[in-house]
């Protein structure tokens, strides 16, 4: 099952140091963005589709529209992930890339690299991941190639050499300064965007291989992909509940159902996921509520209906569960 598109928190703290190393005013880019400097160093994933609201507000007020590729000069080096340590401890560049791309989702959605090497040509591909905005997909993609170049130096020493990029957008900045930026053509207009080497470097030594190690480090990767599935099934989830809850039939079986799953089988994995159905179902009914409550005007009695209780007596005892306040409470406060 497929969850919400979602990239790992190393992705905005990456983000946040590169602003900072370029000089760009930093706190109106995130304020502008939605982004709060607290999420810098909070441990959540964020939503893919904050990418979006971030690359539009740091074209609007650097107004410079090559700053994915400006500020993709500036990322520190990535260090200190599990994939770093999984990479470096394996014998080769090849092989380290092979099992980096294995567990690249603990990166980002966006993501999605294969290595490719033919009798003709060798190189990583990202296909054609699509952004309602293509600015936005341009800056993104043009920054993550900067990112990982360095890291590729880093890891064979220096040794590693882009022979020629490929970008799946028809409008980029002029031809110097891409080559002063990458040190290798770009073509622009390409059916998928790619990243052509050498194939010689895959066969590199890395001096760091710890065959022991490396079994602890693939270990470590596993478990963390395996909780981003259980993040994705509570997203599944909740997902469900939403479409089912005003007809009032959001049963464990009734999402089940419509998850293409066993009751058995769902309860099972929300319980490995260290939650319930009830649980989510009371999260999800409490923020609803909330929500209505604050930011519109429909009547209580309606949002009895749409958070899917039978009766108001009901409803009224688990918001006061909730918040400590009566749902007429709660308005008052919130909308004063």
């Amino acid at each position: 099952m497929a969850g919400q598109l979602t990239d790992a928190s190393i992705i905005l703290r990456l983000g946040y140091q590169a602003m900072r190393r370029a000089n760009m005013p930093v706190e109106q880019i995130l304020g502008r963005a939605g982004v709060a400097l607290s999420q810098v160093d909070a441990r959540k994933r964020t939503p893919l589709s904050a990418q979006v609201a971030f690359w539009q507000a740091a074209e609007e007020v650097t107004g410079d529209p090559d700053v994915g590729l400006h500020l993709g000069e500036h990322l520190p080096l990535y260090r200190g992930q599990v994939i770093e340590y999984l990479f470096m401890s394996s014998g080769t560049f090849g092989e380290g890339l092979k099992r980096a791309l294995a567990y690249q989702r603990l990166i980002s959605d966006a993501l999605n690299a294969q290595l490719v090497v033919d009798s003709k040509s060798c190189y990583l591909t990202n296909g054609r991941m699509e952004y309602s905005d293509t600015k936005v997909q341009r800056h993104f993609s043009e920054c993550v190639v900067s990112g990982a170049l360095r890291f590729f130096n880093f890891v064979t020493e220096g040794r590693f050499q882009v022979t020629c990029l490929d970008f799946n957008y028809n409008y980029g900045t002029s031809e110097a300064e891409y080559r002063r930026v990458y040190n290798c053509p770009v073509r622009l207009g390409q059916t998928e965007t790619r990243l052509y080497f050498e194939p010689a470097i895959l066969d590199y030594p890395l001096w760091q291989s710890e065959p022991e190690l490396l079994r602890l480090h693939e270990q470590l990767a596993l478990e963390k992909l395996q909780e981003l599935a259980r993040y994705d099934l509570v997203g599944e989830v909740r997902r469900a509940i939403g479409s089912t809850l005003e007809s009032g039939e959001t049963t464990l079986e009734t999402v089940a159902a419509q998850l293409n799953i066993t009751p058995r089988r769902l309860r099972t994995q929300l319980s490995e996921a260290n939650t319930c159905f009830q649980q989510i179902l009371s999260d999800y009914r409490c923020r609803l509520a909330k929500r209505l409550l604050s930011q519109t005007n429909e009547s209580v009695e309606r949002i009895v209906y749409l958070t899917g209780f039978s009766e108001p007596s009901t409803f009224y005892r688990a918001f006061k569960r909730w918040t400590n306040e009566t749902p007429v409470e709660y308005r008052k406060r919130k909308q004063h």
